[in-house]
């Protein structure tokens, strides 16, 4: 991933993906290889933080789950974990 500059930036890569800092035009890519990464190290279940806003991040990171090949589901988060501002996803294993 990479800042405003292109400059490589490290991000924590410990299952929940927090896009606020992401532009609408970025959430694509970075999505993807946020996916890689962790089935990379073994984490098999994400959060990916969107926000509530008016849902632009929301549908782009809906509709890439609904074709990505190692999604096997997601679901809006209940709770008090931030609602419909975040979806968990489980990735297949193997």
């Amino acid at each position: 991933m990479c800042d405003t500059n292109d400059n490589p930036v490290e991000y924590p890569i410990d299952g929940t993906l927090d896009l606020h800092q992401f532009s609408p035009k970025e959430t694509r890519e970075v999505v993807l290889e946020y996916i890689a990464v962790c089935r990379e190290r073994g984490i098999f279940q994400l959060r990916i933080v969107h926000g509530k806003g008016i849902g632009v991040q929301r549908e782009i990171v809906r509709s890439l789950l609904d074709t990505h090949p190692d999604v096997a589901g997601y679901r809006q988060e209940g709770g008090s974990g931030g609602g419909w501002g975040a979806t968990v996803v489980d990735l297949r294993r193997g």
